[in-house]
């Protein structure tokens, strides 16, 4: 792969195995800057032929990722976050290389919506995910897609209407998450599975997992055009969703206008 001056994001090749590191410890806050490096190591990535893997990792002992930076959700920058973040999905959604997530600690909001657009998922026990736009006066576009897909129209309406967390070992059994271990052993779990994939034929892996995305029944590229139209154009537009950005860069509780 060739070099690139990284800031927000640090980039690991080892063999077929490419790793992007969130790398803005504790919080992990993914904000425009952000964005737009992960966008170009995806770019990297999907270039490179020699590449079969990639893996998304949180830097610092905190966790993941808590979310998109809500700075970045002001009205007067919304409309160029929302669409560049939903880039890093129409990407991945294309992609023909395995995508893996390893999560430990907190995994909120648009950190969640990265691992939901993985492959596989492993995660410490410590981990915990959640959607918690909805406390901000906000939406998940990419969750509203993905989680009643992966894990049932109920249980995503809670995360999503509620912003309620769960932790680790419910988030396997609900499908969200494929192995869960000791925090202390989560590294040493993505390894194995990265052995796992890396001992399959890479032809086979690349074709297996284009005839999985044909068959998923998931139009996800229409759909994710249609959630960003409607949060940018209906749901960014009402007092609510500016009141619930302000009260959070105010510290303060949210007066909902309920209109």
């Amino acid at each position: 792969m060739a070099s690139h001056n990284f800031q927000a994001i640090q980039v690991e090749r080892q063999g077929p195995v490419c790793s992007i590191v969130l790398n803005k410890p504790a919080l992990n806050i993914i904000d425009f800057a952000m964005i737009q490096e992960i966008l170009a190591a995806l770019e990297l990535a999907e270039n490179d032929n020699a590449v079969r893997v990639i893996v998304f990792r949180g830097a610092g002992a905190k966790g993941f990722s808590a979310g998109v930076s809500v700075q970045d959700h002001t009205p007067d920058r919304i409309g160029e976050v929302i669409p560049a973040f939903g880039d890093i999905f129409r990407r991945l959604s294309r992609t023909e290389k395995v995508t893996v997530a390893a999560v430990h600690g907190f995994c909120f909001g648009g950190g969640l919506e990265l691992v939901l657009m993985c492959d596989l998922v492993v995660a410490g026990e410590n981990a915990q995910f959640g959607q918690p736009e909805i406390k901000l006066g906000q939406i998940a576009p990419v969750g509203l897609i993905v989680l009643p897909h992966l894990i049932g129209y109920r249980k995503a309406a809670e995360l999503l209407l509620t912003g309620s967390t769960i932790g680790a070992r419910e988030a396997q059994s609900l499908g969200l998450v494929n192995r869960v271990v000791p925090p202390e052993e989560l590294s040493q779990c993505l390894e194995g599975l990265l052995a796992e994939l890396n001992a399959q034929s890479g032809t086979i892996l690349r074709l297996t997992k284009r005839a999985l995305h044909r068959l998923s029944g998931l139009e996800f590229e229409k759909q994710l055009q249609e959630s960003e139209e409607f949060f940018l154009h209906q749901l960014a537009e009402t007092e609510d969703a500016k009141e619930g950005i302000l009260a959070f860069l105010e510290k303060r509780a949210p007066r909902w206008a309920h209109l």
